[in-house]
């Protein structure tokens, strides 16, 4: 049980937008169930400095407190809400929360001084690197934060007529639409399906009809394989896929049914037949050669984790720099402007980028691409591959978001881990697949990898089953798993993305075997329930505010059993999740934040999860004394809409 106090970024706790220099209430939240707060503090850094400022108690759920009359009605429930101003002194604020919590006869003799910080509750003091952060830099655009992604490989989505015209390149190994993608082998960088641009184009509202409102494409460049992170130019786009017209046709068709595009581009290497590579190779006085890492006498150079078709590209060089993110006529502002018109860029491998040996330019690197995008275009997204403990690189200053999987994809995928799950490629580690793990450390480990993001920045994340990269999340987890997973992605902080293929279900050992061919012709009712599922999801998490702007309290973790709630002042949404059947979970109301069994709105869910509402006998309706009780057979996962949440007024900060 999670009955404990409570802050996160969230408009609940954080009411107003940071900005430098200026003060900005910050607010904790104690359930009165957890025992008389004394005092509180907030610990904050400035200029790494720390600094404490005490809280006022604005509202006791007792009746007391610095807030009355209208305050009251809205703060009803066993709760205490603190508040204290915090001067942001720099762009990037660290803060945490000291308690004083009195003895077990509510005195302040033999009190306990506790901690909380973005990772938890502590009775010890806790290391920086764990605090809240509040961050001045400008978010993501709003369209990106209330976003559903959609992510294609295209080499295996759809075909267009066009496509059957194209002569085949010579590094190409031809396949029909049936051919068995290789997991492993010779063959599988070069196994060629035909899907093109405009086969995407005409597979649009099949996009727009899972909610989704982003299409992310992964590398579109002429390149010598077919996953093209192996460029060989960036101006213009593969004529393998319609080149720069099919570009043109799939932005314009996007945009006009409301859809953004984001394309994919790589910041760390080129492909050894990338132009700028040649023109190096050939000479080595030239200004090319000096945009990679070459051995003194030119014989060798540095590649990504040594594979020679990847050169890595050396940012201490100021023509890469001009050439690549200096200004509008540069490879990262070149695509957001007419005639092609992205909105915005994934970036392969940023944590990489920059980085080599003792050179360290991965913030500068970051920092220039994204005042080129915001010059060109303010509106434009701007996310970053960092597949491990990512958090540090991700201060708001420089990547809005990441691509990630330490935080959400890792543990999520050991929570639900089936039989097959051992046959899989576990992100690169040593092990033979995910080793199972119960819902508290699913909840332990989510909280410690995402505790260092800004929560910001952890809103502006990219969260997913899987991706091009990975095993798909079919064959990882337990029968009826995907469908368990879909409705904790849809429901958890981050821009929840699918990877073409999750809604029927593909399967994939690995990253290499999950870019399956779309099978739009050989679809079964099985299929068709995964879709259904997905799209529902997608649709709630557009019309739900909850879903993409509340923030999150842990409820319960225990073995096969989750659940959590998205607090907003319009609703809540109440989550629980089970991995298999369990019986009698019982949570107070006040805890939930229903206040009567009528205030509780069923909103989707797969399984047999129940909920039993009950009021305290002789209670009044409004109170919130009582209990809901769950059970459940089975995987599964159920949604509820409750009342939403809403602090204590907030002053006018003019």
């Amino acid at each position: 049980m999670f009955a404990q106090p409570h802050h996160d970024g969230s408009a609940l706790y954080v009411p107003f937008p940071p900005a430098l220099g200026s003060p900005v209430p910050v607010r904790l939240r104690v359930p009165q169930s957890y025992g008389p707060v004394l005092r509180v503090f907030v610990r904050s850094l400035r200029d790494a400095e720390p600094h404490y400022d005490e809280a006022v108690l604005l509202f006791s759920g007792d009746g007391s407190g610095a807030v009355s009359g209208a305050g009251a009605l809205v703060c009803a429930g066993a709760w205490d809400w603190w508040e204290a101003s915090l001067q942001l002194v720099n762009p990037v604020t660290q803060y945490r929360f000291l308690l004083e919590v009195a003895s077990s006869d509510g005195s302040s003799e033999g009190s306990s001084w506790q901690w909380l910080n973005a990772e938890g509750l502590f009775f010890r003091d806790t290391a920086d690197v764990h605090d809240f952060r509040l961050v001045t830099h400008e978010p993501a655009p709003e369209w990106a934060r209330r976003g559903v992604i959609y992510q294609i490989f295209p080499d295996r989505f759809a075909r267009s007529a066009r496509a059957a015209s194209r002569a085949l390149p010579e590094w190409a190994v031809e396949c029909t639409w049936d051919t068995p993608v290789q997991p492993a082998g010779a063959d599988t960088p070069y196994q060629f399906y035909g899907g093109d641009l405009d086969g995407i184009t005409e597979r649009l509202d099949h996009i727009s009809s899972l909610g989704a409102t982003v299409v992310y494409l992964t590398p579109f460049f002429p390149a010598r394989s077919n996953h093209r992170y192996d460029a060989s130019t960036f101006t213009s786009v593969d004529p393998l896929l319609g080149g720069d017209e099919a570009l043109i046709r799939l932005v314009e068709a996007a945009h006009a049914r409301g859809l953004k595009v984001i394309g994919d581009l790589t910041t760390n290497h080129t492909g050894d037949a990338h132009e700028w590579f040649q023109a190096a190779s050939l000479d080595p006085a030239s200004e090319e050669a000096g945009f990679y890492y070459f051995s003194e006498n030119g014989s060798d150079y540095a590649a990504w984790f040594g594979v020679p078709s990847l050169p890595k590209l050396n940012w201490l060089s100021p023509a890469l720099r001009e050439r690549f993110i200096g200004g509008p006529s540069s490879v990262v502002a070149r695509f957001l402007q007419p005639p092609f018109n992205l909105d915005g860029w994934r970036i392969d491998v940023a944590n990489m980028t920059g980085r080599h040996g003792a050179v360290d330019l991965n913030r500068s690197v970051a920092s220039a691409v994204r005042s080129t995008m915001r010059d060109v275009n303010p509106d434009t997204l701007l996310l970053a591959e960092s597949t491990n403990d990512a958090a540090l690189d991700f201060g708001g200053d420089t990547w809005h978001g990441a691509m990630t999987y330490s935080n959400f994809t890792r543990p999520l995928w050991q929570w639900l881990a089936g039989s097959a799950a051992d046959r899989v490629n576990f992100f690169g580690t040593p092990l033979p697949g995910p080793n199972r793990i119960p819902a508290e450390q699913f909840v332990e480990l989510h909280s410690v990898f995402a505790a260092a993001f800004p929560w910001q920045v952890r809103t502006q994340n990219m969260i997913a089953l899987n991706t091009h990269d990975t095993a798909r999340a079919a064959t990882v987890m337990i029968p009826g798993g995907q469908l368990v997973g879909l409705g904790i992605l849809f429901s958890m902080p981050g821009i929840p993305t699918l990877f073409a293929g999750d809604e029927f279900g593909l399967q994939g050992v690995n990253g290499e075997d999950s870019r399956t061919p779309m099978p739009w012709d050989s679809l079964s009712r099985e299929h068709h329930d995964l879709y259904d599922a997905a799209a529902h999801l997608g649709r709630l998490r557009r019309d739900v505010p909850a879903l993409a702007f509340g923030g999150l309290r842990w409820l319960y973790a225990q073995g096969d059993v989750l659940a959590y709630i998205r607090e907003h002042a319009s609703g809540s949404v109440l989550v629980v999740a089970c991995r298999s059947g369990f019986d009698d979970v019982t949570l107070p109301l006040d805890s939930v934040g229903v206040e009567a069994p009528d205030s509780a709105v069923d909103l989707w869910g797969t399984g047999c999860i129940a909920a039993e509402w009950e009021l305290v006998a002789g209670s009044d309706a409004g109170s919130g004394a009582g209990s809901v009780s769950f059970r459940g057979d089975g995987p599964g996962v159920r949604l509820w809409l409750v009342p939403g949440v809403v602090g204590p007024p907030v002053p006018d900060p003019s």
